[in-house]
């Protein structure tokens, strides 16, 4: 009686918004510590999610062409340090199967292979697919990349398991990823060059270095970024890949990681002006 009683005067929330406030109150109650909140708040968000909100768009794939030369795969597999590829055929639209990275190496040992034995079938969802049920998917079926496509059944991009598992506990850290302060966007290296994060903000850069990139009475563009992963992109006109080189205000940008078709680092050098 008494616990039906303190449910009539202080009812339990109604909503997905007011059990995200409940579970901020249980924070600050210190019932459950701050990654705890943010997971469970993950959870919640990720109900209301679709497959087409947390995908990779179509123009930012990294796909294989079935025709290319092995040489030519292998260069971008290490040029884009994927573990799973989805492969086509004439078009990009035409994906034929999904390669492992790691099958690679056995057309190494046994060049008579044909690359086709070693696909694997691909699987598609539509946008509308839920992250919930999708994660399912994942887990029940074992795959860890799906094809998205849209009504029309164009391919609309690419979802991996850990593309929907950062919605639950934000980025995944990878090798390219380190504990990052208030000041944590520029390292020095021992080499005499920088590691510098994509979003950066333009005004660290310039300030950092001692340039005038960007919309800046003394720089080189009229339209203006934020960050300097973002003027790089405009100048290089595409999203530049790992590896690419760009060179402004007297410093050399090497691309040394993407994600998410974004620049997560730089390599950055400072080289002799022409």
């Amino acid at each position: 009686m008494f616990q039906k009683l303190v449910e009539f005067i202080r009812p339990g929330p109604d909503s997905t918004d007011e059990l995200i406030d409940a579970l901020a109150d249980a924070e600050d109650n210190e019932v459950i510590d701050a990654e705890s909140r943010v997971m469970l708040e993950g959870v919640l968000r990720m109900a209301d999610m679709t497959a087409g909100d947390a995908m990779v768009a179509a123009p930012r794939m990294d796909l294989l062409d079935i025709d290319a030369p092995y040489e030519d795969l292998l260069l971008e597999v290490i040029r884009t340090a994927h573990s799973r590829f989805p492969v086509y055929q004439g078009e990009r639209e035409n994906i034929i199967g999904i390669l492992l990275a790691k099958d690679l190496l056995k057309l190494q040992r046994a060049p008579e292979l044909n690359i086709r034995t070693l696909l694997r079938p691909a699987v598609f969802v539509p946008e509308s697919k839920g992250l919930n049920e999708l994660l399912r998917s994942f887990r029940v079926n074992r795959n860890h990349l799906a094809m998205v496509v849209d009504e029309f059944g164009r391919t609309a991009g690419l979802i991996t398991i850990e593309d929907v598992l950062e919605e639950i506990v934000g980025e995944i850290e990878d090798e390219f990823d380190i504990d990052e302060g208030d000041e944590g966007d520029i390292f020095a290296l021992a080499d005499n060059t920088w590691r510098v994060a994509g979003d950066t903000p333009l005004e660290r850069v310039n300030e950092s270095f001692g340039v005038h990139l960007g919309a800046d009475p003394e720089g080189d563009l009229d339209v203006d970024f934020d960050t300097i992963g973002g003027l790089i992109a405009h100048e290089m006109g595409h999203v530049p890949k790992r590896g690419e080189h760009f060179r402004m205000g007297g410093l050399d940008f090497r691309v040394l990681h993407t994600k998410g078709g974004a620049v997560r680092w730089f390599k950055v050098e400072r080289v002799d002006p022409p």
